[in-house]
């Protein structure tokens, strides 16, 4: 287990319809929210095709990180979900229905069956097909899905959502509430930033890393924008919206000397 103070939250996002652009991702902005919510961060995100070899290859790697991670996607019964089974090979795992996955997807087919004996047979090819979805690596524990009931699962710090959002967000919000509650508002953590109308970048480095190497514990960023004239004002012209973070006792110092520093280059910093 690495110590909480270490802790880093990843995503990965399985799916070719995010890759080839017939689907929009909609899973990182989400988890970047429900994490801010809760005072923490997301340190990366990767995303992998529908495809076997890198689905093992990058579960390994974040196996071996330490690090708590969502991965959405790849856990239906169709042929191209992989995921369940590339998990159990990154750790040397067998698959095998889950106990209670079958509990909760026997109660789901009952009651989609509406009283109709047919369609709650068990037995029916497509409702034997649907106890697919709840075969996950042994020694796993389930994830409830409160929109359908159909579980996801969880192993060694790592998450597996559906690739549906509607699904996927509030079982994420369980996970971190359930599981991590005690990572929540450990740091106050703080952000202030300025806009620098047609600022250059090459010009304000030197002013970035001198902040940077007089206030240890802050970060200087800097964005830069071709301009947004539908925004106006301030955004309208090229410009770089340049600030630090970190904790936040550092941050009002390091932002003054930034914005002075700016000054002294002839430059305007429009406080936000």
């Amino acid at each position: 287990m690495v110590p909480d103070v270490q802790r880093r939250f990843g995503l990965i996002v399985v799916g070719d319809e995010i890759l080839s652009g017939r689907r929009q991702d909609k899973h990182l902005s989400k988890l970047i929210e429900l994490l801010g919510e809760r005072g923490l961060s997301l340190s990366w995100a990767r995303y992998v095709a529908d495809d076997p070899d890198q689905i093992v290859k990058t579960l390994q790697d974040t196996f071996a990180s330490g690090d708590v991670v969502f991965s959405t996607g790849g856990i239906g019964a169709t042929p191209d979900d992989y995921t369940r089974q590339c998990a159990a090979t990154a750790l040397g795992l067998e698959i095998a229905l889950h106990p209670e996955a079958k509990q909760l997807i026997t109660a789901r087919i009952i009651a989609s069956a509406e009283g109709d004996p047919v369609k709650a047979d068990l037995n029916q090819p497509d409702n034997q097909h649907r106890f697919k979805m709840g075969e996950f690596p042994v020694g796993c524990e389930i994830i409830p899905n409160p929109y359908n009931q159909i579980p996801g699962f969880r192993i060694r710090e790592h998450h597996f959502v559906p690739g549906f959002p509607v699904m996927a967000a509030p079982m994420m919000a369980w996970c971190l509430d359930q599981h991590y509650s005690t990572l929540f508002h450990r740091t106050n953590w703080l952000e202030k930033s300025c806009i620098v109308p047609l600022g250059i970048e090459s010009v304000l480095t030197p002013l970035m890393e001198q902040i940077q190497l007089q206030h240890p514990g802050c970060k200087v960023f800097s964005l830069p924008s071709v301009g947004d004239p539908v925004r106006g004002g301030v955004y309208a012209k090229r410009h770089i919206e340049l600030g630090v973070k970190g904790e936040a006792p550092l941050i009002p110092q390091a932002f003054d000397s930034l914005k002075k520093g700016v000054i002294a280059l002839g430059y305007e910093a429009c406080e936000l």
